[in-house]
């Protein structure tokens, strides 16, 4: 599970087009400044756990409040992250990324025009700040800081005549040893306009992902960790990024996050209706049962093998924006979990998918699910495989 802190909550230097936090900024809930630093540390305690900090653009927040988050999490944790757009880095956020071991995360979706959607006002002032956003990534690697990707796949920088620049500026990276890793995103929109005018359609998105597959096996260093989720997924490994856990609207449980008055909150991701929504006290997994009830064809999962690995994805990308159905992008998780299936059936592994056990695994998660508990695949599988052993004994 992660957490976040967003100090500022949706606040930003810019307003990419496709953002999903839109719907709270429409509201006219940008977030506040009167954060405060002592409320945030005693909840993120509260939260037990590594933590990065979130916007908006974190950046925003002032340098003293910064360093003292990064204070507690290094003398805790050891080490820090924030995710940022990276037109702000100074050199005075280098100077302390390097002291308070932070990880900097980087939203942009390549050079020059294929970042535009990342609007910051005019089309001249947004090609600048995405040049500074890939000055500072330069900076701060020469500093010594780690850096990985956060890249999103539109209609400006995925189509096949732009799809080959954005791997061109990958591999530089790559040759350079410059990033460590990147995670490639969907497009998720929460309004009509903005789907048509920017989302790569569903046979697009599968021809995308299959393709930075296939790119990924020619990269030395960088890795798409969205790939490598899936990779471990299916094999029970559940080192994995939140959208692969059990979540629903009301508690988000694959994400914990801490607002700017030390407040457990929600993830912006499913948040639809304009205002930050308190976190529910008890954890509910009524989506994940019903998905697994449901008919494809009404928004459901029945019957896809994939599903406890899936899990409907996302509530913040449900079809036609309702938590309570499936991903949006079912399409290219069906095909990525089926290209990596047979990637380990052609090494001579045995994906869970293929199991004989794959419907005892998926009942035993079920029950999980209904007694009010997260459902894991390996603490399925314990039990299945008790339950196989005391047949046997008996």
């Amino acid at each position: 599970m992660s957490i976040e802190v967003t100090p500022i909550g949706v606040t930003c230097n810019l307003s990419c087009t496709y953002c999903y936090e839109h719907p709270v900024r429409d509201a006219g809930n940008h977030g506040v400044f009167d954060y405060d630093v002592n409320k945030m540390i005693e909840g993120l305690k509260k939260e037990g756990g590594e933590f990065s900090i979130f916007g908006g653009e974190p950046l925003l927040v002032d340098i003293d409040t910064l360093e003292k988050l990064w204070d507690f999490g290094y003398k805790t944790y050891g080490k820090n992250g924030i995710q940022s757009n990276g037109v702000l880095i100074t050199d005075k956020h280098i100077e302390l990324f390097k002291k308070y071991k932070v990880h900097v995360g980087i939203s942009m979706d390549g050079p020059d025009e294929l970042n535009d959607a990342r609007w910051a006002g005019s089309l001249e002032k947004t090609r600048l700040a995405t040049k500074k956003s890939l000055e500072n990534i330069e900076k701060c690697v020469q500093n010594g800081v780690s850096v990985s990707l956060i890249i999103t796949l539109h209609k400006l920088n995925a189509t096949p005549e732009k799809l080959p620049k954005l791997k061109a500026w990958i591999k530089d990276y790559d040759d350079r040893k410059i990033i460590q890793g990147a995670r490639l995103h969907t497009l998720q929109v929460d309004y009509d306009e903005i789907d048509d005018k920017f989302s790569l359609t569903p046979e697009e998105n599968v021809r995308v992902m299959l393709e930075m597959a296939e790119f990924e096996k020619t990269l030395k260093y960088i890795k798409f960790d969205l790939f490598n989720d899936i990779k471990n997924i299916l094999i029970g490994n559940e080192n994995v990024t939140c959208t692969f856990h059990s979540c629903d609207y009301y508690s988000t449980d694959a994400v914990r996050g801490v607002n700017g008055q030390g407040e457990r909150v929600n993830c912006n991701r499913t948040n639809k209706d304009g205002f930050e929504q308190i976190k529910a006290e008890q954890h509910g997994y009524e989506r994940q049962l019903a998905l697994y009830n449901t008919p494809k064809e009404y928004g459901g999962c029945k019957d896809c093998r994939f599903f406890i690995f899936c899990k409907g994805q996302c509530p913040g990308t449900g079809i036609k924006y309702d938590w309570r159905n499936k991903t949006n992008l079912c399409q290219m998780y069906y095909n990525l979990f089926e290209y990596f299936e047979n990637d380990y059936l052609e090494k001579g592994v045995l994906p869970l998918s293929k199991s004989i056990l794959l419907k005892k695994l998926e009942e035993e998660m079920y029950k999980i699910w209904a007694s009010g508990r997260q459902a894991f695949i390996q603490d399925a599988q314990k039990n299945v495989l008790v339950q196989i052993k005391t047949k046997i004994s008996s």
